[in-house]
């Protein structure tokens, strides 16, 4: 396994393999490696003939300081279970490597794509995201590149992204990978304390009690149904409970259009965010 932190090196490299045919998949990360990360790996590893990951905590896209300072990091750690996956590439730059004076300034337009839940509570969040993640795939110019359905918000600003920039690139986004007890699997999760980490799956079993009686519910229904049920938890204090399209992630009025519409959901647990959506109809 190769481990590089020079972007141009690992681009020329890149660019020599592709010249050769092989295919390369690319999965980007803040570290913190997990099993959803790992199963992200994997399926690189199987589709194509090359697997980059890259490693690397984005400064610009944290409107809140102190959750940069406390995001978990081991870089050590996540080298060695990259290894067993026999993972051909790990891009661990320092932040200067990214961002460098003379750099091209990149702007996005996603419209309505940003305006609710993260786009929302987080502002600049998303700017981040989309100014790092063009800058990765222009050094690694993968065949395609792997993300998680937890950030379903990111996800689809991230395809948006490929698509106003012209990246020749598959965006392939992959099932939420969870805990034997249904708590979506995160780098965060490492913050929880004991009584923390025993209270949090009761967010994805109150959304999924929320999918059962959606059928017979109205929004304000099923918000109410939510924020009684999140908090409730002496340990939980709801963020944000939202119903969008699945394609345009609009936020919905009506239970009327009901093949597309998702669940999005923000738990504070202590000063831990942890996110989850569902399918609905």
């Amino acid at each position: 396994m190769n481990i590089v932190t020079n972007r141009d090196y690992l681009n020329d490299f890149i660019m020599k393999l592709k010249a050769e045919g092989e295919t390369i998949g690319f999965v980007p990360t803040m570290g913190a490696l997990h099993q959803g990360h790992l199963s992200l790996v994997k399926k690189a590893k199987l589709e194509n003939d090359i697997a980059v990951v890259s490693i690397f905590v984005n400064p610009t896209q944290f409107n809140n300081q102190e959750d940069l300072v406390n995001y978990p990091s081991n870089l050590e750690s996540d080298i060695e279970m990259l290894k067993s996956l026999d993972c051909d590439f790990v891009f661990a730059p320092e932040a200067r490597e990214m961002y460098k004076p003379d750099d091209e300034k990149v702007h996005f337009d996603f419209g309505h794509l940003t305006e609710g839940m993260e786009g929302k509570n987080r502002p600049g969040h998303f700017d981040g995201v989309a100014t790092i993640v063009y800058k990765l795939l222009k050094y690694v110019p993968a065949d395609k590149a792997y993300f998680g359905k937890k950030d379903y918000q990111q996800l689809l600003i991230i395809k948006s992204m490929v698509e106003q920039k012209n990246i020749d690139i598959e965006i392939v986004g992959c099932e939420i990978v969870r805990e034997a007890d249904g708590l979506a699997m995160s780098s965060r999760n490492s913050r929880l304390n004991k009584e923390q980490r025993v209270a949090a799956p009761f967010i994805r079993q109150t959304m999924l009690k929320m999918k059962e009686i959606a059928q017979n519910s109205t929004i304000k229904e099923l918000k109410i149904f939510v924020e009684k049920s999140i908090n409730s938890n002496k340990e939980m204090q709801l963020e944000y409970f939202e119903l969008a399209d699945a394609n345009s992630l609009k936020i919905i009025s009506s239970l009327e259009r009901k093949e597309t519409i998702m669940g999005f959901i923000v738990v504070l647990l202590g000063n831990v965010r942890l996110i989850d959506n569902i399918k609905i109809f």
